[in-house]
């Protein structure tokens, strides 16, 4: 099989590339010599508190008079010293709006350069006309004309602050910058940002920061982007995750924001330079859903920033890489193939999370792991997007055709079909390539979630064999990649082996889902199976009994099995993945609880047993409902508990989205109707397609 070699971008600051590495000098600016490093929270502080100190100086470095100012907003250093160093604007105390510019630093600290749309002399008179209030009341207004026809369901003001304005053709303009939040009819929240002339009080502009799009990718076809802007300039940028892309316009560049008039963005083929946009945007706030819904993470540093994403990169570059700060996608050879697969985006994205908890190295064993957890994630982040248009599978960039034959980049279920990638693992394959090295644990992954053997999965014909001539069964991919997840944030250092990944690994499943679970023993027998040695942890060799209600319970025993989720899954069947014990919500004691919805999307989950109901009997619960729903009126997303006595199901108690509080709240409901008959208790919930509703439920007692 033909293979082919590309240049890698990486170096002492953590950058990674989808494809292996050939040997080649590198430019002063290309990814290999010109990259951020990353920045542990007090280094950057530091780097922060510096720049702040030396405000003054680079005030007048730009050449801008000392009624300026600068407050610092962040700074990037580069692995050569360098730095680049964001600024916000004051004028006499007052912000300059579109006055931000980014200055950079060559090591010694000397300012080399800025960037920015307005860097001239402020000449506008500082004193406003008319009061607060009254430009305030004007915000408002102009919120509601502007969305007026695009259905805003309600707005409120909340607050203005007075600026200068500067627009895109430097016109300076004292105004009051009034922020109006609100919904719109199809419930997508509205953010509406109204400049108002602080003299006269006419509307300079208004325009909401949030706004629905649609886009045709390459690749991710038809597919819902969320964007900012107003009519006639919409950034593909959005305001939720933090994410935006940038057309770097086949330079080694940042590039800029790429716009759009209507809000429909690219046609879905290789000669609309929007279409790879819509790709790697796509790719990047899906992967940032998956890691906020799935594992609880909110976004690469776990703080809620968004990152860049770079298409249209270099000429004929044929690869796709992550420097610690941000996605990068080149156009493919001839710039005909973008590498903005949406597998491929996880990937990238993966390394940022990888970087930011285990912090795994890029050779030895620590490199293949730290190249197939990108694998493993990017995997999950195709099948958590479930596209028509890019159906979910085991294989890796097979839509970018980087081979030039049509076969995938990398192959899960077989990893060596590739040409270069070990199946099985030994004490030598750390010395290989990161991106060969790493076959083992993909393998590993594909066998603990599928199985082993010939099968077809979702239309794509997989042959995993063992390397031990074992037999494994598989335990679905979600609950493995959830126990990946645990073992990369809690239990890897930066120079972990493949011995340790097994121990980490088992370690998760008893952790996650006990350790008679068949997850613990598919991850078990899955490392087995690729030769990983054993070591310490395993997974018990006893099987958990189905749990029987008692013909009588004892009075004041709790009839309930595991009614404070402790065990797991333990006594309870129902949807996969709602008794968790993901920090995303406190339980109400200990750390397991019963989290039903929280998806954001349209679902229905439940989890219920089989309870003999006391004389007396009485069932006490506690729940936590939160929301990001901002209705106040209507229930889009409901929760139920109900008593299912043979074929009659009676609802004891109903919850909405309207019932969001802080903390958890006691509920007690009398089931003496159901004395002494064996019925099944059953919570559930259902959510719409926009805006999560959490129902979390706790301690539950029935005595």
């Amino acid at each position: 099989m033909k293979r082919t070699t590309l240049t890698v971008a990486f170096a002492a600051a953590c950058s990674f590339s989808l494809v292996p590495a050939v040997a080649q000098s590198a430019s002063a600016d290309s990814p290999a010599t010109r990259q951020a490093s990353f920045q542990s929270a007090s280094a950057h502080s530091s780097l922060v508190g510096s720049a702040q100190s030396q405000s003054a100086a680079l005030v007048k470095a730009v050449g801008l008079s000392a009624d300026n100012a600068f407050k610092i907003k962040d700074v990037l250093k580069d692995t050569d010293g360098s730095t680049h160093v964001r600024v916000d604007r004051t004028f006499k105390g007052i912000p300059v709006v579109g006055g931000d510019l980014v200055i950079h630093r060559d090591a010694s600290g000397k300012v080399t350069g800025h960037d920015g749309m307005f860097d001239g002399a402020i000449t506008v008179d500082t004193a406003p006309a008319i009061p607060k209030a009254t430009g305030e009341a004007k915000g408002l207004a102009a919120a509601k004309a502007h969305k007026k026809s695009e259905g805003l369901d309600a707005a409120k003001g909340a607050g203005s602050t007075l600026v200068i304005r500067v627009d895109e053709a430097g016109k300076q303009q004292l105004a009051y910058m009034v922020k109006t939040t609100g919904m719109q009819k199809d419930r997508t929240p509205s953010r509406v940002r109204s400049f108002i002339n602080a003299d006269t009080g006419a509307v300079i502009s208004s325009f909401d920061e949030i706004a629905h799009a649609t886009g045709n990718g390459i690749y991710d076809k038809n597919v819902t982007l969320t964007t900012s802007g107003s009519s006639g300039s919409y950034k593909l940028s959005n305001p939720n995750t933090g994410n935006y892309t940038t057309d770097s316009n086949n330079q080694k560049i940042n590039g800029t924001t790429m716009t759009d008039a209507d809000n429909v963005w690219g046609d879905g083929s290789n000669s609309n330079r929007q279409s790879a946009g819509v790709d790697a945007q796509y790719g990047a706030d899906t992967t940032f859903d998956y890691y906020k819904s799935v594992m609880g993470r909110n976004g690469i540093w776990n703080n809620g920033n968004g990152a860049r994403s770079r298409v249209h990169y270099d000429n004929n570059y044929v690869n796709a890489f992550w420097d610690g700060t941000q996605m990068t996608y080149g156009d493919g050879d001839r710039n005909a193939n973008p590498l903005t697969e949406l597998d491929v985006a996880g990937h990238e994205m993966s390394h940022g999370v990888t970087e930011n908890t285990a912090g795994l190295d890029y050779s030895g064993d620590a490199g293949g792991l730290n190249e197939a957890t990108s694998d493993i994630f990017g995997t999950g982040v195709e099948w958590y997007a479930n596209l028509a248009s890019d159906k979910p599978d085991f294989l890796l960039g097979e839509e970018i055709d980087i081979n030039g034959d049509g076969t995938p980049l990398r192959y899960m279920d077989k990893p060596s079909k590739d040409g270069a990638s070990y199946d099985c693992y030994s004490s030598s394959v750390g010395s290989a390539d990161p991106h060969y090295s790493s076959g083992p644990l993909n393998h590993w992954y594909f066998l603990a979630s599928n199985g082993s053997g010939a099968k077809t999965i979702n239309g794509v014909s997989y042959n995993s064999s063992t390397c031990d001539s074992s037999s494994v069964t598989g335990a679905g991919r979600a609950d493995i990649e959830k126990v990946w997840y645990r073992t990369l944030s809690t239990k890897l250092t930066s120079t972990s082996n493949y011995k340790a990944a097994r121990e980490g690994a088992i370690k998760s499943a008893v952790e996650l889902y006990g350790g008679s679970s068949q997850v613990c023993k598919s991850v078990e027998s899955a490392f087995n199976a690729i030769n990983v040695p054993k070591g310490t942890a395993a997974c018990s060799t006893s099987t958990t009994p189905t749990p029987t209600p008692t013909p009588t319970p004892t009075p004041g025993t709790n009839a309930v099995t595991n009614g404070d989720f402790e065990a797991g899954q333990t006594g309870w069947t129902g949807t996969d993945g709602p008794i968790t014990n993901n920090a995303g919500e406190a339980a109400h004691g200990g750390s397991w609880k019963m989290w039903l919805g929280g998806n954001g999307s349209t679902s229905t989950e439940y989890e219920q047993q089989s309870v003999k109901v006391p004389a007396s009997g009485k069932l006490t619960y506690y729940v936590h409902v939160d929301t990001a729903e901002t209705t106040r009126s209507t229930k889009y997303d409901t929760a139920k508990v109900q008593v299912i006595n043979g074929t009659t199901t009676s609802t004891v108690s109903t919850f909405s989205n309207l019932d969001a509080a802080s903390g958890y709240v006691a509920k007690t409901v009398d089931l003496s109707a159901f004395a002494g008959k064996t019925v099944t208790l059953k919570f559930t919930a259902s959510e719409d397609s926009v805006s999560q509703t959490s129902f979390v439920f706790d301690d539950v007692v029935v005595k």
